[in-house]
């Protein structure tokens, strides 16, 4: 395979670095240069943003209807593309080519989604009396900005692109520099279809040199950012100097409670689902495990079956599980298990490379026992196959440990009991609570977190409001 070369996308150009520097993108299962790409700056994110706020008043009035006629023909196209588009999603990425795939047709089913609601997000009429005419106008924000992380590179922007694009804005994004190509692949159908000059721009680079810029350029109306939370206080400072609107979903340590009515089978099913898919590279990944006494034995049991039986493997061969994104993440990973058994936290499986694996960022399916609620494996996110289980008697019990960290992006609860379901439901402090499915849901539900795992939701009709504005138009009739 040849190695490819990247340039930005700005204003329907290709276009490289102002500096014409350059760096490498790593294939995470064999490492090696899959390609070079355009290392953007300050200069560089001029350019995008200026060429976006020039696009703007011609794309807020395109006709609703135009504009939902491009968004649907755009996920056509990457329908009819989807093998391709996983194909570089699993080589830039790691993720195995089934699930690299799958979230490729996401990604249409986003475009779609958001072009059937192009037309349809209506504005209210509010009653003052036979003298008023009181109407309420949505309006798009200007020009957004999308600082997309490395763990669902397409399918991140189709999330918060498409609405902003449905509704009237521009977008200016910048992709992972660890996973930058199926940004610019998009680029190249957008161009194909049509869309205006500067609608969509695209910028690669470095997060301290090109996303930085953006997230504080003065001509940017709304920021989109999904990653860690210090970077994410980063972002809201940025934002501030121009009071700017932000959306940010952040990390997690979302717990998956079950209880002792649950099946075992089931929920260590559902587990594997949760801490292992894309290889625990998951802000909502189930990665601590509360299990009620009475049941753990059990659980475990067919926790610890079901694991040795995931197989990693490099992308293309379509394992269970890829490697992880990068040497920097796998050393991130190791450590936390090396922090775990410090804590006294018993090693049940894993927590190394598969033998096997001599080159590669692969890990393990690894899982921790013995773990305390208080220690580091239980409080911060790892973003990896780290699994941590923690043992519990009571609702009250479980209800405290779980809410007993300083994220809240989903959860996950495993009974029989109706009853106890909706409590939990209600007094688990997340954005998101599945009920005995792990990662139910869909691109029409909202997503998105309590307390420092961000604010705004993404996906579903809740997304729409994140790139518009309410004009109230009061009129005295005479």
């Amino acid at each position: 395979m040849s190695i490819l070369e990247l340039t930005h996308f700005i204003d329907n150009h290709w276009i490289p670095s102002v500096s014409e520097e350059r760096f490498a993108v790593i294939d995470p299962s064999t490492e090696e240069v899959i390609a070079w790409a355009a290392r953007g700056d300050a200069q560089d994110v001029e350019r995008a943003v200026q060429s976006a706020r020039r696009a703007f008043p011609v794309w807020r009035d395109t006709k609703p209807r135009e504009r939902s006629a491009l968004l649907y023909a755009l996920g056509q196209s990457i329908r009819k593309q989807a093998d391709d588009f996983a194909r570089w999603e699993a080589i830039d990425s790691g993720k195995p080519l089934a699930r690299a795939r799958r979230e490729i047709l996401s990604t249409a089913r986003y475009l779609e989604f958001y072009a059937g609601a192009a037309d349809k997000f209506y504005g209210d009429t509010i009653p003052l009396g036979p003298d008023y005419v009181d109407f309420t106008l949505r309006e798009p924000l200007g020009v957004t900005a999308h600082i997309v992380p490395w763990n669902f590179p397409l399918n991140m922007i189709g999330r918060s692109v498409a609405p902003a694009l449905a509704m009237g804005n521009t977008a200016v994004v910048k992709p992972a520099e660890q996973t930058p190509i199926t940004a610019l692949k998009l680029a190249e159908l957008m161009l194909e279809l049509g869309f205006p000059p500067g609608v969509y721009n695209v910028v690669t680079g470095y997060g301290e040199e090109a996303g930085a810029p953006l997230s504080r350029h003065p001509g940017v109306d709304g920021i989109t950012f999904t990653g860690s939370v210090e970077v994410g206080r980063l972002i809201m400072r940025a934002a501030a100097e121009h009071i700017r609107p932000v959306v940010l979903e952040l990390g997690g340590k979302s717990p998956i409670i079950v209880f002792d009515d649950a099946d075992p089978d089931h929920a260590a099913a559902e587990t594997v689902k949760a801490i292992y898919s894309n290889t625990g590279q998951v802000c909502s990944a189930g990665s601590r495990l509360l299990v009620q006494e009475g049941i753990k034995e059990a659980v475990l049991e067919a926790l610890v079956e079901r694991s040795r039986q995931v197989r990693v493997g490099p992308a293309l061969e379509d394992p269970d599980i890829g490697p992880l994104v990068s040497d920097e993440q796998y050393q991130r990973v190791q450590g936390y298990v090396e922090i775990g058994k410090q804590e006294g936290a018993r090693l049940l499986l894993g927590g190394q490379r598969p033998a096997e694996r001599e080159r590669g960022f692969f890990f393990s399916p690894t899982i921790l026992d013995d773990v305390h609620p208080q220690m580091r494996i239980a409080q911060e996110e790892i973003f990896g196959p780290v699994l941590a289980v923690i043992t519990f008697r009571t609702e009250e019990e479980a209800l405290e440990i779980a809410n007993g960290v300083q994220y809240g992006l989903v959860a996950g609860v495993m009974t029989n009991d109706i009853g106890r379901a909706l409590r939990m439901a209600r007094g688990l402090q997340a954005g998101q609570v599945f009920i005995n499915e792990y990662f139910a849901g869909g691109e029409e539900t909202p997503f998105g977190g309590y307390k420092q795992s961000g604010f705004g939701r993404e996906k579903g009709w809740e997304a729409l409001y994140n790139y518009t504005q309410v004009k109230n138009v009061a009129i005295r009739i005479r």
